[in-house]
């Protein structure tokens, strides 16, 4: 099975840059977007549809803001909108699920950080994500959760790191949350259990790819039970459709 993920920085721009010809092209089984900045019935352009696939979208509620998307082969047995976190505070990022008969695949819009207030919120959400994580991983079912998580783990994650301990998405408690999701509660960064190299970057804050510092910040975090299901995985770097980079990962199941 393989996974596409991709934070699109606007669909329909991506779309005008080839998006969706590129991806008829990576025979994915399911597909993540991310950022799509656009409300859903302004998806109702057959582009937005690629055959072959069912489509699934959620979008802000408000135009030119965040938004995700699903595309998957097989249809799934459900969609979920939301982690139904009680404060609502899922809301403020975006969260897309589609579940199979074991599986269940999510695309994740993280929140953005920019000043104080946007940080305690993106806190706020990731504190409860966390233990929204932590009471599913008991649960008799595989999860993969693709998207644009807003901060990177390692200093690997960050070229120059040294020069951004103190910028939202690579402070240390957004490092300790990661910590913690994989050592603790012992979820896998599937793209670091197949690649180490410490010079992939997905995304380039500066808005344009190879411009300024580059982050990996875009993955595809899997449940302990996939760790060994794990096949292949690449950032593609030969695509510009936005400042992120497409996740491509195989793993060894059906859906």
């Amino acid at each position: 099975m393989r996974i596409v993920s991709l934070s699109v920085d606007g669909v329909h721009q991506a779309a005008q840059r080839g998006l969706y010809d590129w991806l008829a092209e990576q025979d994915a089984d399911i597909i993540c977007l991310q950022d799509l900045r656009s409300l859903e019935p302004e998806l109702d352009h057959p582009i937005f549809h690629p055959d072959g696939y069912y489509s699934y979208f959620f979008d802000s509620g408000t135009p030119h803001e965040n938004g995700v998307a699903i595309y998957t082969r097989n249809q799934p047995k459900a969609i979920i909108f939301g982690m139904g976190f009680a404060n609502g505070e899922d809301m403020y990022g975006r969260y897309l699920q589609a579940d199979f008969e074991r599986l269940s695949v999510g695309s994740l819009l993280a929140p953005l950080a920019n000043d104080e207030a946007t940080l305690e919120k993106k806190v706020q959400f990731f504190d409860d994500m966390q233990a929204h994580l932590h009471k599913i991983s008991r649960k008799r079912r595989d999860f993969i959760f693709c998207g644009n998580w807003g901060m990177a783990h390692r200093r690997a994650d960050v070229q120059n790191w040294q020069d951004h301990q103190d910028t939202p998405g690579f402070m240390r408690h957004e490092q300790r949350w990661l910590d913690q999701l994989f050592n603790e509660i012992g979820y896998v960064d599937a793209f670091r259990k197949v690649v180490k190299d410490a010079d992939e970057f997905s995304w380039w804050p500066s808005g344009k790819v190879g411009e300024g510092d580059g982050w990996r910040t875009d993955m595809q975090i899997v449940s302990q039970t996939l760790k060994n299901r794990i096949e292949y995985g690449a950032i593609n770097k030969n695509v510009d459709f936005s400042s992120h980079l497409p996740v491509i990962m195989d793993y060894d199941l059906e859906v």
